[in-house]
């Protein structure tokens, strides 16, 4: 009985030895093992992980409509301390993902690395050959990545999520995914043996952007560009009376779920990021410029020669015409550039600067997007010759941006008051300041549809319809080249500006002038938004009702 006992007491205390032994070894030995595989596991789950902040546009009636979502997409892991053979697995990986062996051999051999993500939105091919491989170490799991429904729309200004070169983190890359990154990143959850943490989801972004809109914005604006051979070309619509961008297009574009299979510069935002030289179109800030000082009215008048020679140089009209005795509204009609550089002589340099200024050119517009410039006033700054402020009151020599030009543009169909351009819906409208008196931009208004009536393209039966063209010249070294930019920016209807657009068409066809590329595009487009909003007519004629 004594012995059974002892027996029984022996093996009682080798079954509790073996206990303590397995408990040590879990928890002391490799511990760090077995946490590296609770993280890892987390990792690959995404328990860790925040959801991102979708990102949504809008319709006429304030639906959000989905632009960028999060879809679960299958990917490839490793845990470090289970890869048996480092060499052999970087080299199978290395040819299923294109991947250097050397970039991979580094993150397959920290030997405290808990977590090395391999691999994304990992295709049905790849994931049979890694099954296939068998590899110690190498995980398949899920995770949440960015999706863009669709496609192209609007992809410079929404940009993507990629990896950052330098440590392989996911963050946004341009456009607003890079601009308000920290919003819609959240923060990540943290794990231990102890404790969990869960993450902080990241915030939506609702925009101003019309889907609508923007769709046959980007519709037309592709058009033209494959119409007439251009290089490229940014469409904006803007409200006049709040400052919001219900669209915003360039092309070439890209699409954001294959960025990789596109060049850089496709990912970049010309509205906002490239300057140019506007040509004819500026002679509206010009002549605003010098009726609000006094100087000039639209009844004005001078005589045109034909050419004008100021500091040995010659300024000629793009006509080649001499109109003789003529007004200020005749030579917006007729868009005479020597008429331009009578109204700023008659304005004074130092007053048509200050007016630039206070239109907001030579700064950014702090519209909300990552690496927009600010276009430049240097050479009225830097040599103040007479020759510099002729050239500029016909938008050569001065550079801007198209969310600059529509900006100021929209400022004259706003009685004279600049808004602050936006895109994020949640944005109050915010006043910049008063460029120029209401009865002013009344006036203007006025002389810039005598020129849309006049040439007839961009007219719209039923509406009075305010615009002004420009076809400038691209500079060169010491000169200009012939190429052209064509630029269209008006506003419909006068009497209530609605909505505000303009057309840019970089490079086209050198035989073709601006009032065959981008007017016809602003009258499409005005036409499709006049319908949208089903917005009423202002300049019923007997003509528009016998012919609705």
């Amino acid at each position: 009985m004594k012995f059974r006992l002892l027996i029984m007491l022996f093996g009682t205390a080798c079954t509790f030895g073996v206990l303590i032994f397995n408990l040590y070894k879990i928890q002391i030995t490799e511990g760090n093992t077995y946490l590296a595989k609770a993280e890892s596991q987390y990792n690959a789950s995404g328990t860790l992980e925040p959801r991102r902040g979708s990102i949504y546009f809008l319709d006429k009636y304030d639906n959000k409509i989905p632009a960028v979502l999060n879809r679960s997409y299958p990917i490839i892991f490793a845990v470090p301390i289970e890869v048996e053979d480092v060499e052999k697995a970087a080299s199978v990986l290395s040819e299923i993902f294109s991947i250097s062996k050397a970039t991979l051999v580094k993150k397959l051999s920290k030997p405290k690395d808990q977590y090395e993500l391999i691999e994304t939105r990992v295709l049905d091919q790849q994931l049979e050959v890694i099954q296939t491989a068998n590899l110690p170490g190498i995980y398949l799991s899920s995770q949440e990545s960015r999706f863009y429904p669709f496609a192209t729309l609007a992809s410079q200004v929404l940009g993507f999520v990629g990896e950052n070169a330098e440590d392989g983190v996911l963050k946004g890359r341009y456009g607003l995914e890079s601009e308000y990154d920290d919003q819609l990143r959240g923060e990540r959850g943290q794990s231990s043996l102890e404790d969990q943490i869960k993450p902080r989801h990241g915030n939506d972004l609702e925009l101003t952007i019309d889907r609508n809109i923007q769709a046959r914005s980007e519709e037309i604006l592709k058009k033209i560009v494959d119409q007439f051979d251009a290089e490229g070309g940014s469409v904006i619509v803007q409200d006049p009376k709040t400052g919001k961008i219900l669209a915003l297009a360039n092309n070439p574009t890209f699409d954001p779920n294959a960025f990789a299979s596109f060049p850089v510069q496709n990912f970049l935002n010309p509205a906002v990021q490239n300057i140019y030289e506007p040509g004819s179109v500026f002679k509206v800030i010009t002549m605003a410029s010098g009726i609000d000082s006094g100087a000039i009215t639209p009844q004005t008048t001078y005589v045109d020669t034909g050419t004008l020679s100021l500091n040995g140089r010659t300024i000629a009209n793009w006509d080649k015409k001499a109109y003789g005795k003529i007004s200020m509204t005749e030579v917006i009609e007729n868009s005479v550039n020597t008429g331009a550089a009578f109204a700023v002589k008659a304005t004074g340099r130092d007053t048509f600067y200050r007016y630039l200024q206070q239109f907001g050119f030579g700064k950014p517009t702090n519209i909300g997007l990552p690496g927009e410039v600010s276009g430049s006033l240097r050479t009225l700054e830097e040599d103040t010759k007479d020759i510099n402020f002729a050239t500029a009151s016909f938008g050569q020599g001065v550079s801007v941006t198209p969310i600059q030009l529509i900006a100021a543009m929209s400022a004259i169909g706003n009685k004279g008051v600049l808004m602050q351009p936006y895109l994020l819906e949640s944005n109050e409208p915010r006043i910049i300041r008063r460029v120029i008196k209401e009865e002013t931009a009344k006036l203007v208004s006025q002389m810039m549809v005598s020129a849309v009536n006049k040439a007839e393209v961009a007219h719209i039966p039923g509406y009075k319809v305010a615009g002004k063209t420009g076809t400038a010249q691209v500079p060169a070294r010491g000169g200009y080249s012939e190429e052209l930019i064509h630029t269209f920016a008006g506003y419909v209807p006068v009497s209530d500006p609605q909505f505000t657009i303009l057309f840019k068409l970089d490079k086209p066809d050198k035989r073709l002038l601006a009032g065959a590329t981008v007017v016809p595009a602003f009258r499409e487009l005005a036409q499709f938004i006049l319908n949208y909003y089903t917005i009423p007519p202002d300049s019923l004629s007997q003509e528009t009702i016998d012919n609705p």
